[in-house]
Formats: structure tokens, sequence, C-alpha cells
């Protein structure tokens, strides 16, 4: 009896709940035939202003969109710019004009402003009641905004908003053109679409039956009855494998070339026939940030670090760490291109990314020579600076370290080898930053003074989310990477980033990760706050205390039972460093520095050596836990009045 009736309640619900749905399907549906265009025969295109969607994420999209919005004002073309996420989906079918501008996010979905909308016209599409004739009052066009390098999903939102809406009924006003950043074109294409858009609204009419829209040929534009699952094929095959590099538009899309700037630049972004990595545009934003330029994808800076120690006011960490003279370092890299686009990326995606190198490439003996140049120029600026002497002037325009970790990725330069080689001829020392995403590289790197691999994250998803890699396979790029540094017998450090509320709470997983490469060291660093942007959300929330940074290196240490241990702190950077007890701590002394006439020795007698070949005593501020804080005494700190106007 007990069962009968809870069968009994069981059926009861389901059919409430299917009357439920089905009301609320034919009240849509009356709705839609109520309000349907086709029920005013008075209601024309004239009548109505034309919509302009923009989806996107970063930035790029919505850029563009003010930019067609702005001509279509010029040429007394009625438009409103609509963002999706103020927008009823329902009204699309009394709309008779729409354009659509729209960017591909992760794994080809649509950026958070176009989920509905784009959720909307897919069940719209696959609702056998909706019919295929909903939108075929509906004039529209679309602009996809996307990215070869992230293969199959290539402008995957803008060509599925074009086969949903065609699906329903929509007239498409012009054939989808789609901005490929891969090839730097998105200026050049965007400008043509638009041009497009423009000729067809002014001369295009509509016929007697309103049922489509004439060019000036007088050509039938495909509507939705026309519409050929196979038109896709041509769109899926372009995006299938393609590793090739992009030009990442995150906070310069939209801005046109000068006509200086274009006479440099054939098709493509090419130079004489040559793909360049850095386009005029990149250039002039990146020059502007401080960044000197060298050839066509290699360039140099003056870290603030090194200014202050020509003042005498402190070095960085890596001169509390490993002895280096911060004020004879030089910051480079010959690759501004990158595989990540990092959510604390301290250049917010200005620089170009790629997954392989398919540029110019520019000679190391060039690069290095030019590198030098620039730096010493810089250096020289500083003359004249209170607190700069003519001995720390004259010992900074002879540099003895060069870190090639400025920006991007240095290992993707096929010819790293031979600019590693003609560092060390003028017995520079190298510390290489990568990004663990190019193991191969890895493998057939020579010896360098110490390389560092970034290990953002210790989990697949959250290296996802944090390093946001082109590389589908980049976790297993990213642990064949830190493998490939287990073999390596020259110095070798794990970079950790610490960024609060993302990946602070990996203790566990970050010390699993420390007997696949066997790593001399391991720095823990809190993330830089670089300000907020259009490609990256984080706040000074996601900054750690040094505080934070110090227990968590402490519960590192611990996890690995004795095989590290905390060596050495920066306070002023938010720096801490694990060493390797068994190498670098003899008679219960620390050995972290490194002893550079030594290394170049070894580099130059062409004999197999290892890091604890030329590793040197660390002095006693500079270890963890000192006074000092790892700030040199020999150095004269200086403290910012800080004048922040108080909340309260």
């Amino acid at each position: 009896m007990f069962t009968t009736t809870t069968t009994h309640l069981t059926v009861l619900a389901l059919l409430s709940a299917a009357t439920v749905y089905c009301f609320y399907k034919s009240h849509r549906l009356r709705r839609l035939k109520v309000s349907s265009p086709s029920s005013n025969p008075n209601h024309s295109i004239a009548t109505r202003r034309g919509k302009l969607f923009f989806i996107s994420q970063t930035g790029t999209s919505k850029t563009l969109a003010q930019r067609l919005f702005g001509l279509l004002i010029s040429n007394n073309i009625p438009f409103d710019l609509v963002d999706p996420n103020n927008y009823e989906p329902e009204d699309l079918h009394t709309e008779t004009l729409v354009l659509i501008i729209a960017s591909t996010w992760e794994d080809g979905n649509p950026p958070s402003n176009g989920v509905f909308l784009s959720k909307w016209l897919s069940e719209s599409a696959e609702d056998f009641r909706v019919g295929s004739l909903l939108l075929n009052k509906c004039k529209f066009a679309v602009f996809g905004v996307g990215s070869r390098a992230y293969g199959d999903s290539f402008n995957a939102v803008g060509r599925g908003f074009s086969r949903k809406m065609r699906s329903l009924g929509g007239v498409e006003i012009l054939p989808l053109r789609e901005g490929d950043v891969d090839e730097g074109d998105i200026d050049k294409e965007f400008g043509v679409w638009s041009e497009e858009v423009i000729r067809v609204l002014k001369m295009g009419e509509l016929r007697g039956n309103g049922s489509a829209f004439t060019g000036e040929n007088g050509g039938e534009l495909m509507n939705g009855s026309d519409y050929d699952e196979d038109d896709d094929d041509d769109y899926e095959d372009e995006g299938n494998g393609l590793e090739s590099d992009i030009i990442d538009l995150e906070d310069i899309a939209g801005k046109s070339l000068s006509k200086k700037d274009m006479g440099l630049i054939t098709n493509n972004g090419k130079k004489n026939g040559e793909k360049v990595m850095v386009t005029p545009v990149i250039r002039a934003s990146l020059t502007k940030q401080g960044y000197k330029i060298i050839g066509s994808h290699s360039g140099v800076k003056i870290c603030r670090w090194t200014k202050s120690q020509l003042r005498g006011r402190g070095g960085c960490y890596k001169h509390s760490f490993y002895g280096i003279e911060s004020h004879r370092c030089m910051e480079a890299t010959p690759s501004l291109a990158c595989a990540n686009k990092c959510v604390f990326c301290w250049r917010h995606h200005t620089n170009p990314v790629g997954k392989s190198w398919q540029w110019k490439m520019d000679d190391p003996l060039m690069i290095v020579n030019s590198a030098i140049e620039q730096h010493t120029k810089m250096i020289k600026q500083m003359k004249g600076v209170p607190g700069v002497t003519a001995e720390r002037l004259s010992e900074g325009l002879l540099p003895r370290h060069c870190a090639l970790s400025l920006v991007g990725e240095p290992i993707m330069y096929p010819e790293i080898n031979s600019l590693i080689d003609e560092l060390h001829k003028r017995r520079i020392s190298t510390f290489l930053v990568t990004n663990a995403q190019f193991p191969d590289k890895i493998v057939s790197l020579k010896p360098i003074t110490q390389l560092y691999v970034s290990v953002d994250a210790a989990t697949k998803d959250s290296m996802k989310a944090i390093d946001r890699p082109l590389f589908g396979d980049f976790w297993e790029r990213f642990v064949d990477s830190l493998k490939a540094l287990k073999d390596k017998q020259q110095r070798t450090v794990y970079r950790l980033t610490l960024v609060k509320g993302w990946n602070t709470e990996d203790v566990d997983a970050y010390s699993n990760l420390f007997s696949i490469g066997n790593p001399d060291f391991v720095e823990i660093k809190g993330v830089t706050y670089c300000g907020t942007s259009a490609t990256s959300k984080l706040t000074m929330e996601n900054v750690p205390w040094h505080a934070d940074v110090k227990a968590f290196s402490e519960a590192l240490a611990e996890k690995s039972h004795g095989q590290y241990e905390v060596a050495c702190e920066h306070v002023h950077s938010c720096c801490v460093l694990l060493a390797k007890v068994d190498k670098f701590k003899i008679n219960g002394q620390w050995h972290t520095w490194i002893d550079y006439e030594k290394f170049h020795d070894l580099v130059s007698s062409g004999k197999p050596f290892g890091s604890n070949d030329y590793m040197a005593l660390t002095p006693s501020w500079a270890v963890y836990g000192a006074n000092e804080g790892g700030f040199d005494p020999e150095q004269a700190r200086y403290k910012k009045e800080r004048n922040h106007k108080s909340s309260r």
C-alpha cells in the first residue's frame, strides 16, 4: 500500500512539472507570436535602431565595437551599442538589424557577458516548437576575434553565433569574418569588415517582401533556409593543429597603425617578407613601458634594484641569496613572446604570445652587443643622481650578470645556446627563467650559471587557471620540464609565485613535485601587485604578507623531511629561499652564494662540472632569521615616506 501511494505521488509530481514546463513554453511562444514584426505590416527596418553587440572578456571586442559604433554614427546609421548582459534575448526576434563582435574565451567558450545570450540561442535552435523562422526578419553580421594558437577552438564563439542565428532564420548580410591575432592582422581584418558593413547598410535595400538583403550587384545574401551544416567545415579546418604565434591585443586592440607604421609592414605583420614578432603597435606599447627593443624580438630594461644599488640603497634578492652585484646586472630577453598568459603577468599581456618560433630571427651576437649598448646607455643616465658614486657608476657600465627573465620565454629563441656563449665569453653570468612548456629546449640547453623553472601551481587545474597556457598538453609539458631539470648538473631552481586565494593552500601538492625535478633551490615569492587590468583581476587582497610567505616556506621545508631547509630571506622582496641541505649546508653554514670567477673558469675549461663546484659561503646577514632580513649592511637603508590619506 505504501509503495503504491509513493508511486502515485511520484507520477503526479512528474505530471505537474511537465504541465508547468509546457505552460511556460506555450506562454513564451504566444509572446513571440504576438510581438512578432510580421504581425505589424507597417513594421520596417527603418523604424528600429540596429543593435551592435560586443561579446568581450578583456575589452578587445568592446574596443572594436566602440570603433565601429563611431563609424556608424558618423555615417548617420542609427545603432545602439549593447552589452548582452543588459539585453533580454527574448526580444531578439523583434530586431531587424544586428551586428555581433565576439571574442572566444577559454576552451572555446564565450566571455562571461555573452554566456546567457549564447545559451538562449542554442536552446532556441534546438527547440522544434520555436521553429526555423524565429529570426527571419533579422539581418545580421558577425565578426569573430580569436587565436589559432588555441587550435580547434579558434573563433568558436563567433562561428557559433553565426550558425545559430542562421538556423533560426536570420539573414546573414555579410559572410562571417574572423580576426586572427596569430597573424597580427586584427586591425586590417576588422577595418575591411567594417567598411563592408557600412557599404551594405548604406547601399543595400530590402526586396519587396522584406525577406532578404541585396547588395549593389543585386545578389541575394544567405538566409536561414540556405544554411548548410557543411558550410562550417572550412572554418573548422582552418584551426586544426596549427601552432603559430599570436599577438595579444588585450590593451592595444582597436588602435590603428599610423601611415608611417603601415609603410613598414606588409601583409600579416611581415617586414620585408618575414614575419616580425614586435609589430609597430606592440613596439610603441613596450617602449612606453621603458623597454629598449632590440632588433625584431628582443628587449632590455633597467631594473629598479640596479638603480637602487647604484645609489647605495640596497640590492635585490639575488644579491642576498646568490651574491650578484645588482648594479652590474643586465635584465634582458631574446624573446618577448611567451606561451602563457599568467594572471599575475607584470606586463598585462602587452607582449606577444605563441607556441613555436615562426618569426624573423636576429643574430645572437647582434642581440648581446645591442643589449649591452642599450643597458650602458641607461646606466649613464644615472650619472649625477644623488647617491651614485663614480666608482659604482664605472662598475655599472661593465655588467657581470644577465637575468634572462625580463619578460617572455627566452628559451624559445632558437639560438639561445649561441647567445649564452656570447655572454659567457664576456664573463657575464647567466640566470635564465623558463615557464616549463618547452622540455626539449631544457634538455638541449648548455650549462648556465643558474636555471629556473616557474612552478606557478602544483595541480593541473590550478595551473590552467593561473598560467592560462596556450598548449593543450601544458601539464605534460610541465612535468617533462621538471624531469629535464633533474638531469642538469648546474644550479637549478623552482620558482614559486604565491597568489593568495589561488595557490597558497597546495603545500602537499608542491612538496610532491620536489622528487620530479630535484632542484637545488626553491624560491618562494609573494606575487607583486601591478594594478588591475582587463586581463587580470588580482587585487591587493591576493598579495601575501612576508609572514605568509615565511609560514608557507617553513611548512614546505617540513614536508621535505629534512631534504630542504629555509636558508635565506629578503624581506623587502617578500621572498624566501629553500636550499638542499646535503649540498649547500657545510659544517652548519650555508653556501648559497656563487663564485662567479670560478664558474667562468669551469665553462672555459670545457670539462663537466656541477653546482657544488662553484658555490661560496653565504654571509650571515643574508641567512634566514638574521636581524638584517637579507639587507646588505654595507648599503644604506632608505625608506620612503608614505603620505597616504587616512581612510578614517
